[in-house]
């Protein structure tokens, strides 16, 4: 369960680093880009779920379930961010700001894949499936 969590989570990691990469290459973390995603989203979004990655590589590694936790924990405002930014970006898809331009196919993925890194992430730390 837990070398499952740490696959979605590295998918979801390249897809949220793709959408990242074009929205800053496209000016969205710029005052005035007109980006329905506004920095203070976006940039949270991406520490936290990069410190709960490092968490719980650290966690397979030293096997204690406090860091599961700790990860699990991490993941929950990365949840809540992620969803604000998805309900922005749906009306802005066709907008022609930088977030318009992210792959839909992308989004979906991301969201799948983050969805089941969040459940993965809670099974492994309650012990279902052994760490």
């Amino acid at each position: 369960m837990a070398v499952a969590a740490l696959i979605t989570w590295l998918v979801t990691a390249v897809g949220g680093f793709v959408m990242l990469g074009l929205w800053v290459s496209r000016g969205g973390h710029r005052p005035g880009s007109g980006s329905r995603l506004a920095p203070g989203l976006v940039f949270p979004h991406f520490a936290l779920a990069a410190v709960g990655l490092v968490v719980w590589i650290v966690y397979l590694v030293m096997d204690k379930a406090a860091l599961a936790w700790v990860a699990f924990v991490l993941l929950l405002p990365v949840a809540l961010l992620g969803f604000t930014m998805l309900a922005r970006w749906i009306p802005a898809r066709r907008s022609g700001t930088a977030e318009s331009r992210f792959p839909v196919p992308v989004v979906i993925g991301h969201g799948l894949f983050a969805a089941a890194t969040l459940v993965l992430v809670l099974l492994a730390a309650l012990g279902v499936g052994g760490s």
